[in-house]
């Protein structure tokens, strides 16, 4: 009788432990983000934008999952109002711990827009993050602050090259 209880207990155990290290089937991300944008292709024409940064991803296992990572950053420049979003989708490499960095490679579209007076001038081109940062845990597995995430956002508008920056940072939820 008392093994029977000993190994219930240990099997109990066991089950509880691995399930508080189980991997989390999706994550979602939301948060601040921070855009240095050079519209022209030329240096110093940079301007800087705010906006929202938010991300669902699925993991395939512990350290590889597949993202959807939304962005959108807004501001002016010389009376014009700017804004810029991106659609990007790819995989992201995350090394799980209380500390988890991850690294990622992410393609799709972005889309600028400039207004001026009434008038807009808007395109869609291609988009691609390339990037990664560090979640750390808040007092469990299941909820961590993104403390920081960088990514070179490369765009195509306007039949050029635009080498842009990106920083978030935010809230993930893990289920």
């Amino acid at each position: 009788m008392r093994r029977t209880i000993l190994l219930s207990v240990v099997t109990l155990l066991l089950a509880v432990s691995a399930a508080a290290q189980e991997t989390p089937r999706a994550e979602i991300f939301g948060g601040y983000s921070y855009a240095r944008l050079n519209p022209g292709g030329l240096a110093g024409n940079e301007m800087n934008l705010n906006g929202w940064h938010a991300a669902v991803q699925g993991n395939v296992t512990s350290w590889f999952g597949v993202v959807g990572d939304f962005s959108g950053h807004y501001g002016t420049r010389a009376g014009a109002d700017i804004n810029s979003h991106q659609a990007l989708f790819g995989p992201r490499l995350t090394f799980r711990g209380p500390v988890s960095p991850f690294a990622h490679a992410l393609f799709g579209f972005a889309r600028g827009n400039a207004g001026l007076f009434g008038s807009t001038d808007s395109e869609t081109a291609f988009g691609m993050a390339l990037g990664g940062g560090f979640d750390i845990n808040l007092g469990s597995d299941r909820v961590a602050w993104r403390l920081i995430q960088a990514d070179y956002l490369m765009t195509r508008f306007f039949d050029g090259t635009r080498n842009n920056a990106r920083l978030s940072t935010g809230i993930v939820f893990r289920f």
